[in-house]
């Protein structure tokens, strides 16, 4: 439903995660017996978590116990692990700045060039774990680090920018056809970001195996700032959903929905997924573990830019490891940890048996659902009202 802004001006009303709520089922399920696998191309996940391919929450090091645990963490290959041999002194460095000057210092840091061993020695560090693989970068660098990667064992290729379409005019530079670079990756590709129902149909076209929906919700992003540009995740998340079915039913090939960025919580997380997601990936709460490389700090993948950042580096803290965060016990109550039992207890709720059921169920719109009866924990600032 659209309404005018103005004279002549129609604009759609979109939603975030703080504006809707989910309606039990009548139908209730025992948690533990709910099915939250997911797949992605080829690669199958016991748990649908991935996370962010930002250099504050993934090393070679985190991507391993992330994969121990069932999940996918995704290593940037435009970050810092492709540009220096040592990371553990860029870490410290960017850990120690002062607020004012962590931006100018990231910018610094990050005109280090790309090594191509690094990005085949990172891929391997992460096979030695005996896990899957996942690394990222832009598209202009995706033809060459793809063979790389591949040739070392990447397992799945994510090419990633603030916003990435089939169509993107230049005449100062070449542009990436999306298509011919898919097919010339022989592993699983995820393509990323985007927010609309349009941009997602054509993208599917490529022959990639998920997209990354969110522009902008990060918690260390600034894009919606700075560029004014975004749709709040329930919105971009069902419109991409809506894409994502409506090719299957014509193609029969299954693109899987990423909802990226803006969950913190787990109730925003089952949020997601009940608009449609197939999976999450995470940032700011996976770099809250005690794996994360980032010392309690996370920024954002475009806060090097030389010209325009548009992320910034924020403090989130150290609250526990990563078995806490996803599968608990959760030492803290606001929702920030155990994230997979809160998926499984939403789906047991909503009366879910697998992802897809819980895709299908029964959206509110609902304002006061965070506030409502919370008067105490937001006086205490405890619990929701933190």
């Amino acid at each position: 439903m659209a309404f005018f802004v103005g004279r002549d001006r129609e604009a759609r009303r979109a939603y975030g995660f703080d504006e809707i709520a989910l309606v039990p089922g009548a139908v209730t399920v025992n948690p533990e017996e709910v099915e939250i696998s997911t797949q992605i191309g080829s690669l199958k996940l016991e748990i649908p978590f991935l996370a962010s391919a930002m250099d504050g929450v993934v090393d070679s090091k985190f991507a391993v116990a992330m994969g121990k645990q069932g999940g996918l963490a995704v290593l940037n290959l435009d970050g810092i692990h492709s540009r220096y041999e040592n990371v553990e002194e860029v870490y410290e460095k960017i850990a120690a700045a002062p607020p004012e000057a962590a931006t100018e210092l990231v910018q610094k840091l990050y005109k280090e060039p790309v090594k191509e061993k690094l990005i085949a020695q990172r891929v391997k560090e992460i096979k030695a774990g005996k896990v899957y693989a996942a690394v990222s970068c832009i598209p202009q660098n995706a033809e060459k680090f793809s063979g790389i990667a591949q040739e070392a064992g990447a397992d799945l290729f994510v090419v990633q920018s603030t916003v990435t379409s089939v169509r993107h005019v230049a005449t100062k530079y070449k542009t990436v056809d999306l298509k011919k670079l898919v097919g010339g990756i022989k592993i699983p590709v995820v393509l990323g970001n985007t927010v609309s129902y349009a941009a997602c149909l054509e993208l599917f076209e490529t022959g990639c195996a998920g997209i990354l929906v969110g522009v902008g919700p990060g918690a260390a992003c600034t894009s919606r700032g700075v560029l004014g540009i975004g749709v709040p995740q329930v919105t971009a998340t069902v419109d991409c959903a809506a894409a994502r079915d409506f090719y299957f039913k014509k193609s029969g090939h299954y693109v899987s929905i990423i909802t990226d960025g803006g969950m913190n919580l787990g109730g925003e997380i089952c949020k997601a997924f009940a608009s449609g997601a197939d999976a999450v990936m995470v940032g700011s709460a996976f770099a809250r573990a005690k794996e994360a490389p980032g010392r309690g700090y996370h920024w954002g993948m475009a806060t090097p830019h030389h010209n325009l950042p548009r992320g910034t580096r924020i403090h989130v803290g150290t609250t526990g490891t990563l078995e806490e965060i996803l599968y608990g016990p959760a030492r803290t109550d606001d929702g920030t940890q155990n994230l997979v039992g809160a998926l499984r207890t939403c789906m047991g709720t909503v009366g879910a048996q697998t992802i897809k059921e819980l895709q299908l169920t029964e959206l509110i719109i609902a304002p006061a659902i965070q506030h409502e009866g919370k008067i105490f924990q937001k006086a205490q600032r405890v619990g929701m009202g933190k």
